[in-house]
């Protein structure tokens, strides 16, 4: 189901400040971490095909090009007039769907930190917090001082001496200029530690920390201090998917990072996230990534820039 899309334009969408700083320290196809700690940089020269991944919480800007991000049944298309903010770490699986040679797709993801966040609302507006749950992805529109700030930010790769004195405030504006878009409520959920999206972040975390053991949704709640039934309605609103279903995602996420990674064979990767069925293992993965272990590790070798989304 499409609930977010950025408006149909015609031609290529580009803003050409962001859209030429990202090219001047880019040049090659994948998602590149940069000298800025929690920045990333994005380029693809071809439409992609559909590209499993867990998304940390961050806000992805698009300088060129077109993508669509989809979270359960939910499809998020976007573009440069609408940015991505995702609230908490989430499975999901994207797709650039424009972008050629002479038109690359190219796109920043700036991670987002919750203390940072926080320490700033306390500072200009310790408002109310919504705490209604909602979906963990969300589209903005992208405003000109939004994108004033982020090409500031990405020219700083230009002068790496420059970068620890000026990065964090300008890292700082942009969390601002986040908080004064429509998304500001949804930003201010992430520096809430209890709202009930800091809840859920809590269960997620411990998840992570425990992907391969089996655990009881008691456990799970107790971590999250909700009721086990409030902690299942609130995790399904925000992430598409049940606590059992988000630990799947995790284990065969690892597996294929072993596989890759490592050269694990198939057997000792599913046993090291978890699995007790080398069959169980290869059919969940099969289904979640449209091919056999094997064959998947494959193709990925030979397009390395699918390994990651953003």
């Amino acid at each position: 189901m499409l609930i977010n899309s950025a408006p149909a334009q015609a031609g290529c969408p580009r803003h050409p400040a962001l859209a030429e700083a990202i090219e001047r320290s880019v040049t090659t196809d994948g998602v590149h971490p940069t000298a800025i700690g929690g920045m990333w940089l994005a380029r693809m020269s071809q439409p992609s095909p559909p590209v499993h991944g867990i998304h940390e919480a961050a806000v992805c800007i698009i300088a060129q090009g077109r993508k669509q991000v989809m979270l359960g049944e939910e499809v998020y298309i976007y573009d440069h007039a609408r940015f991505l903010v995702v609230s908490v770490d989430v499975p999901v699986v994207g797709q650039v769907i424009e972008a050629s040679a002479d038109a690359p797709y190219l796109c920043v993801r700036l991670d987002i930190d919750p203390r940072r966040l926080n320490e700033l609302i306390l500072e200009i507006d310790p408002g109310p917090v919504r705490n209604a749950p909602a979906p963990s992805l969300a589209l903005g529109a992208t405003t000109p001082e939004l994108f004033d700030a982020m090409v500031r930010l990405v020219r700083l790769l230009e002068t790496p001496a420059d970068i620890p004195v000026l990065a964090p405030l300008i890292q700082r504006e942009i969390l601002y200029r986040l908080l004064r878009t429509d998304q500001g409520p949804r930003l201010r959920e992430i520096a809430a530690c209890e709202s009930r999206l800091g809840q859920v972040s809590r269960a997620i975390h411990w998840l992570k920390a425990n992907y391969q053991r089996p655990f009881r949704m008691e456990t799970l709640a107790a971590e999250a201090r909700m009721s086990p039934s409030a902690l299942h309605q609130h995790f399904k609103a925000i992430t598409a998917m049940s606590p059992l279903q988000y630990q799947k995602q995790l284990r065969l996420q690892e597996a294929r990072r072993l596989i890759l990674a490592q050269g694990l064979d198939a057997a000792t990767a599913g046993h090291n996230v978890g699995y007790d069925s080398p069959s169980q293992f290869s059919r969940e993965y099969s289904r979640l990534f449209g091919a056999p272990p094997l064959r998947d590790a494959t193709r990925l070798r030979t397009r390395p820039e699918l390994v990651r989304t953003a």
